[in-house]
């Protein structure tokens, strides 16, 4: 699984922007589907709740900056952590000085 932080500012981008961003991100995940990696993914809004302990106390949130927040998350079919690793790589969020967090999903 890949979870994406930072990377273009959605709510500031003009419409132009957006656009080609989101085309970058076409490109990638159709490459991914035509090696028979990508699974799923989608962008996540930029506010939610948090619950928090045993006593789940509620907060809104995340109260991070916006470089920190989760924007979104990919999810692939990889041999080992290294190929997930590599198709990480191609990624457009560094095009916009973002990060790919890469994690292996626990199967049980």
């Amino acid at each position: 699984m890949f979870l994406f932080r930072g990377g273009l500012d959605v709510t500031r981008a003009s419409a132009e922007e957006l656009e080609r961003a989101m085309q970058k991100w076409r490109v990638w995940t159709e490459e991914l589907a035509g090696k028979g990696k990508y699974v799923t993914g989608q962008r996540l809004t930029r506010s939610g709740s948090v619950l928090t302990g045993k006593k789940k106390e509620l907060t809104d949130g995340p109260f991070t900056e916006g470089k920190e927040i989760v924007g979104g998350f990919v999810v692939i079919k990889a041999v080992d952590l290294g190929d997930a690793i590599e198709s990480a790589r191609g990624c457009p969020i560094f095009d916009y000085d973002g990060s790919a967090e890469v994690r292996e999903i626990v199967v049980v």
